[in-house]
């Protein structure tokens, strides 16, 4: 080999540069994440906000005693379950919320998105995310219904600060607990 392979990746690697909006910004950190760790985040960050807010919240666990990730869902508050999608905004202020299964038994979707410097969320029955109330799914996978993806622009989605009215919109609805 003529070049050494370092070299060369470094400077394919100067060709590329991400979108510098999260330099300096409170959730930089973020970015520098894993996506299962950016799940994992918003796992933590939820628990912690439902704590504050008075809500019970627990996740299923596995043998092992640890948080699962193959439940059908991934979080309960105030007894209905929960499908939780966090996601960072992107260079087109764009969250993509990604692997919705709508299939699994569920009772509502829960999205958390970082932006920079604030955070954004919204929730929906299961019922409003099937019948496209929600918004439009999208395959991950073409031709495969297996797994959607929710894209949401900043407008689209409600300051934190709405988490706890919206919550408890969403747990009002009779049909949070049909598990559609």
């Amino acid at each position: 080999m003529g070049r050494d392979a370092g070299d060369l990746l470094r400077e394919v690697l100067s060709g590329y540069a991400d979108s510098d909006k999260w330099v300096g910004q409170p959730f930089e950190h973020i970015k520098r994440l894993s996506n299962t760790k950016v799940g994992d985040v918003g796992q933590d960050f939820v628990e912690r906000l439902c704590g504050e807010l008075g809500f019970t919240c627990e996740f299923p666990l596995n043998a092992k005693g640890k948080r699962s990730r193959t439940e059908a869902w991934d979080v309960r508050i105030e007894g209905t379950t929960f499908e939780l999608k966090t996601a960072t905004e992107d260079v087109h202020d764009s969250f993509q919320f990604n692997h919705i299964r709508y299939h699994r038994p569920y009772d509502a979707l829960l999205c958390i998105g970082i932006a920079p410097s604030d955070i954004l969320m919204d929730a929906w029955t299961k019922a409003a995310v099937v019948t496209g109330q929600a918004g439009p799914l999208v395959s991950m996978d073409k031709g495969s219904s297996a797994t959607h993806k929710l894209t949401k622009r900043r407008p689209q989605l409600r300051p934190i600060d709405d988490f706890e009215d919206r919550l408890l919109a969403v747990l009002a609805t009779p049909d949070a607990q049909s598990g559609i």
